[in-house]
């Protein structure tokens, strides 16, 4: 008795099957007639069956050096943030820094230049570094996100998680020995919190599974609409200044 398979590959290559009209009449004997075009029914069976291809996951980019994790944030296309950015943003500074400063995302103008902090809250961050004897130049500046999000609204979930692997080999190969989280979606990452930055200021943190001291600041975008809290900064600044033993 032949499968419904063979049956459909008897078809396939014009071989009728004829059956018997009653029990007592035995269906005529296709086989040996298949046979004898020189195919047998197992190799019908087994050209037929259709292999389901494998598709492997991509593999994870290579952080191991500094040149391999900026061509991976550049070539990374894991979120749809990357569909939409004029280009990547990965970061600004020196790779020996003592500090390292982390945004939520790059902006319009940040996403025009491929800089982290070149607008207007670039400038006046550049004047609060400056206030405690510190340049650009002397400091790594990146932030949670590599690509902009659109209307500069707060970068989702998958898009942080997203970048998480470039973050944090971008902190193990500086090794800063103080982090600063500039505004609420840089601190609430980097501590797994949701306390509201005006608490999270108040104290100094350890970046979760390391021995870094990370301090907490308002945004200079914050700042800008709210001039009132430049006092609390300066005092944050004035902290990180002794953190960082200067």
């Amino acid at each position: 008795m032949l499968t419904p398979r063979q049956q459909h590959c008897l078809k396939g290559i014009g071989i009728q099957q004829w059956v018997g009209r009653s029990a007592g009449k035995p269906a005529l004997e296709v086989v040996p007639a298949v046979e004898s075009i020189g195919v047998r029914t197992e190799e019908i069976t087994r050209q037929d069956r259709q292999e389901i291809p494998v598709v492997e996951a991509p593999a994870p980019p290579k952080l191991d050096t500094w040149d391999n994790i900026t061509r991976s944030i550049h070539q990374c296309e894991a979120c749809e943030l990357s569909q939409n950015c004029t280009q990547k943003v990965p970061g600004v500074g020196s790779q020996q820094a003592g500090l390292m400063i982390i945004g939520e995302g790059p902006g319009h103008e940040e996403d025009l230049r491929g800089e982290p902090f070149v607008g207007r809250s670039g400038q006046l961050l550049d004047k609060m570094l400056l206030a405690i004897g510190l340049s650009r130049s002397q400091v790594f500046i990146t932030n949670i996100v590599k690509c902009r999000p659109p209307n500069n609204r707060d970068p989702h979930s998958n898009e942080v998680q997203a970048c998480e692997s470039f973050l944090q080999a971008q902190i193990k190969h500086i090794a800063p020995r103080v982090i600063l989280a500039v505004g609420r979606i840089s601190a609430h990452h980097l501590l797994n919190s949701t306390s509201p930055v005006g608490k999270l200021i108040d104290q100094v943190h350890q970046l979760p599974g390391s021995d870094i001291p990370l301090k907490v600041t308002y945004h200079p975008a914050y700042l800008l609409r709210n001039p009132s809290a430049k006092s609390i900064v300066w005092n944050d600044m004035k902290i990180l200044h002794k953190m960082l033993g200067l």
